[in-house]
């Protein structure tokens, strides 16, 4: 049985899929070893996984920091530049205790010190993609977060979207240099660009969504395996739904959810406060999963409750419509509960999700990040009121259900593990 080091870097919806395929692995007889921030250490011990803190650390409360890293035109560089390519090092270093007698390790695509080490040191490795959007494929455009407004261009094929890519990429060249700074210390050639060619490894590429979602393009990198959502089926240590919620859910019709995530909902403003207004005044209950902003949403209008968070496998099949980020952990969940949904996006990858959402007929998207009381309702009521909306999200759920994204990923561990 072999050792493998998941390295993973993130929120929630980052780290999750590594919890699920670590237990798979563990199921399977293999030890499985999370190498990431402290914060998560409690959840490894929950899934019976070995721990391993790698920087960086972050903390993921502080609601300035979350502000600056989900800012919507400099968020995504705010999160390299500012929290992972300062300590790349320092992960560098971590990681070369961490590995020692590992058999095999997973990347994030954050983690850009794991692709140094696995050349420095001729070590197997895969890499993992949780979101599309990181393939950057001329076919398949992302709808990046500053520029939005680029998507219109979809139209025109890769032979314009392929050279609009690449000066993107070129202007943000200059945030990896301290990786290429590592690897001429450590005696290695430059190397492709680590946030984007240089992430993917030559032994294998692990697509951790569904082909649904984004259907496998030519210039996707070779070695690719595409296994559907990892979903981690947990309900914070067996409790299920709090009480409080499971009786509420019991009292009336199917309520809407309305959550930001893990990392959004600290930059809520006032969207749960908008979010309740909109659901009274269409006469629909609500649920809010508000994280620490529950605790001073008091005498909401309409049958609203709120409640610092739930497992959203369990929530969201009881619910009429699901309102959240984008971020592709709930995006996946939603559309494996089968009901409509409205993503209204932050940041990062949660446009393009967005978008993908939207293209496949299951809901809408909603701008901007903050909206208004009227602007949810009015997003609400076209959405209840399309004859295809319940009936797409319910076809796109059945093929969802059908994948294995935990089964099939660790397939491909072991069958790399195989190969000599």
């Amino acid at each position: 049985m072999a050792r493998i080091l998941m390295v993973g870097l993130g929120s929630y919806g980052d780290i999750n899929p590594y919890l699920a395929i670590g237990g798979e692995l563990k199921r399977r007889g293999h030890t499985a070893v999370l190498a990431t921030g402290t914060l998560y250490a409690a959840d490894a011990a929950r899934e019976g996984l070995e721990f391993a803190a790698v920087r960086p650390e972050a903390d993921l409360v502080d609601a300035k920091l979350m502000a600056r890293l989900m800012d919507k035109r400099k968020g995504s560089e705010a999160v390299v530049r500012e929290l992972v390519m300062p300590q790349v090092r320092d992960s560098y270093a971590d990681l070369e205790r961490t590995a020692v007698g590992a058999d095999l390790l997973l990347s994030h695509p954050l983690t850009y010190a794991v692709p140094v080490l696995a050349e420095k040191r001729g070590c197997r490795w895969l890499s993992v993609t949780l979101q599309p959007i990181l393939f950057f494929s001329a076919y398949d455009p992302p709808v990046v977060a500053p520029a939005p407004w680029l998507a219109r261009l979809r139209v025109l094929g890769p032979r314009v979207n392929g050279p609009l890519l690449w000066l993107m990429k070129r202007v943000a060249y200059s945030w990896s240099e301290p990786v290429r700074a590592l690897r001429k210390e450590l005696g290695l050639p430059p190397g492709a660009d680590p946030m984007f060619e240089g992430q993917h490894s030559p032994y294998g590429v692990l697509a951790l969504f569904s082909a649904l979602f984004a259907p496998p393009q030519p210039d996707w990198p070779p070695n690719l395996r595409l296994c559907g959502f990892p979903f981690l089926d947990q309900d914070f240590g067996g409790k299920g739904l709090d009480p409080a919620l499971a009786a509420f859910l019991d009292a009336g019709p199917p309520p809407i959810a309305f959550t930001l995530g893990s990392s959004a909902v600290m930059t809520a403003g006032d969207f749960y406060t908008n979010a309740a207004r909109a659901a009274a005044t269409l006469k629909r209950r609500a649920v809010l999963l508000a994280g620490p902003a529950a605790e001073t949403l008091r005498d909401l209008p309409g049958d609203a409750i709120a409640v610092r968070s739930a497992p959203y496998h369990l929530l969201f099949p009881r619910c009429a419509a699901t309102v959240h980020s984008g971020g592709v952990g709930t995006t996946a969940q939603a559309l494996r509960a089968g009901r409509p949904q409205i993503v209204v996006p932050f940041s990062h990858d949660q446009f393009d999700n967005a978008a993908r959402v939207t293209r496949l007929g299951v809901g809408a998207e909603l701008r901007p990040s903050r909206p208004s009381a009227k602007a949810i309702e009015r997003t609400l009521s076209a959405l209840f009121t399309d004859p295809n909306a319940e009936a797409a999200a319910a076809r796109v759920a059945a093929t969802v259900r059908a994948e294995n994204g935990v089964t099939s990923a660790c397939d491909a561990i072991e069958a790399a593990l195989a190969r000599p």
